[in-house]
C-alpha cells in the first residue's frame, strides 16, 4: 500500500504551541511495524496552479512569497516562515499522490494532511491550503481528460472539528459531496453547512458515536444512489478519542478502529477508491494518537489487500 509523507518540512513554534508537529515523523518511523506492505514516498510539492484550484491567487501568493498579515497568521496558528510554506505545499502533494494511487489500487494515504479548515482565501485552525478541495478538483480534471467522463467525489471528514473550509468551499457544486460528523460544540465555533453534517454532544461513546456513523453512510448512500462517487476522501481523525486534548469526545481505541473498519468495509462493498487523511489528533500523551492512526493504517492495508485480491480475480476472469 502506498504511503506519503511531508514530516521533513518541519514548523517552527514557540514553546509550549498545541500543535503536534513530531506527531508526523513518529507515525512514519512506526509504521513499519503495521502489518502490510509498505510503500512510503515523501511528496512532491503541489504547484501554484493546482492550489489555484481551490484557493485565491492573492491567497497563494501571501502563503508562498511571505506576505501573510499578523492576523492571517494568527487564525492559521503557525508564524510563516519558508518551512511552513514549503511544508503546506507538500501536505496537499501528498493528498495528490494518494488521491492517484487510490484510483489505481483502491487504497493509498496521506501520512498527514486534512486540512479542512483551510478557505479559498485564508488559512484557520492549523490549515493553510485544504489538501482535499485542491485534490479533488485536480482529480476531476485529469479523469476527465482521460476517461471523458465525470469524476464525482465524495468527502467522509471524521475530525472531531467541523470540515467549514472544504464545505464553504464545495457549497454550490454539486459534484463533490460532503459529510462532516463532528463535536457540536467545538471548533470551528462558526460552521459552514456540508451537504450532510451531523453534531455530536460532548462525551458522545462509542455505541451512539458508531450508530450516528451508520445511519449518516446510510443517507449518503441513498442520496448518491443516482450519481455514485468515483473516488472518496476520508479524513480519518484521531481527535474523536477519549485521549485527545481538544476533542471533547470519549471514543475508546476500539471504538476509533471500528469506526475505521466501517467506513473501510463499506467503500470497498460498493468499489469505491479512497485516500485516506490522518487529519488531527491531539493526544494528552502524543503516542496515544499515534496509536489510534496507526490503527487507521492497520484497517487501510487490510482493505488495501482485499482489494488487490479483488483485482487480480476482475483481471483472470474470462
Amino acid at each position: 500500500m502506498q504511503a506519503f509523507h511531508s514530516d521533513n518540512f518541519s514548523l517552527t513554534l514557540p514553546p509550549g504551541h498545541t500543535f503536534p508537529a513530531s506527531k508526523y515523523r513518529m507515525l512514519r518511523d512506526q509504521l513499519p511495524g503495521v502489518a502490510g506492505p509498505w510503500r512510503v514516498q515523501e511528496a512532491q510539492a503541489a504547484t501554484e496552479g493546482e492550489l489555484a484550484l481551490a484557493h485565491t491567487p492573492d491567497y497563494i501568493e501571501a502563503v508562498l512569497q511571505g506576505h501573510l498579515t499578523a492576523a492571517q497568521q494568527r487564525e492559521i496558528g503557525f508564524p510563516w516562515s519558508p518551512m511552513m510554506a514549503e511544508r503546506s505545499r507538500r501536505s496537499v502533494g501528498a493528498t495528490i499522490a494518494a488521491a492517484r494511487a487510490a484510483l489505481q489500487e483502491g487504497v493509498a494515504a496521506n501520512l498527514a494532511g486534512g486540512t479542512h479548515h483551510a478557505c479559498a482565501d485564508r488559512g484557520s485552525g492549523y490549515c493553510v491550503f485544504n489538501d482535499v478541495a485542491v485534490t479533488a478538483r485536480l482529480m476531476q480534471a485529469e479523469w476527465h481528460r482521460s476517461h471523458r467522463q465525470l469524476l464525482r467525489v465524495l468527502v467522509i471528514d471524521l475530525d472531531v472539528h467541523q470540515g467549514n473550509g472544504t464545505a464553504s468551499i464545495f457549497r454550490d457544486d454539486t459534484t463533490v459531496f460532503t459529510l462532516s460528523l463532528h463535536g457540536a460544540k467545538n471548533f470551528p465555533f462558526r460552521k459552514e453547512p456540508s451537504d450532510l453534517d451531523v453534531e455530536l454532544p460532548d462525551g458522545c461513546t462509542d455505541e451512539p458515536y458508531l450508530q450516528a456513523l451508520d445511519t449518516a453512510l446510510e443517507q449518503v448512500w441513498a442520496r448518491l444512489a443516482a450519481t455514485p462517487p468515483g473516488l472518496v476522501f476520508y479524513l480519518a481523525g484521531a481527535d474523536p478519542h477519549e485521549g485527545d486534548r481538544l476533542g471533547r469526545l470519549k471514543l475508546t481505541t476500539a471504538g476509533m478502529r471500528e469506526r475505521d473498519r466501517r467506513v473501510l468495509e463499506a467503500l470497498r462493498a460498493r468499489r469505491l477508491p479512497v485516500a485516506l487523511s490522518m487529519a488531527g489528533g491531539y493526544g494528552r500523551e502524543l503516542q496515544t494518537t499515534v496509536d489510534v492512526q496507526l490503527n487507521t493504517l492497520r484497517e487501510a492495508a487490510s482493505s488495501w489487500q482485499l482489494w488487490q485480491r479483488w483485482q487480480a480475480e476482475t483481471q483472470s476472469s474470462p
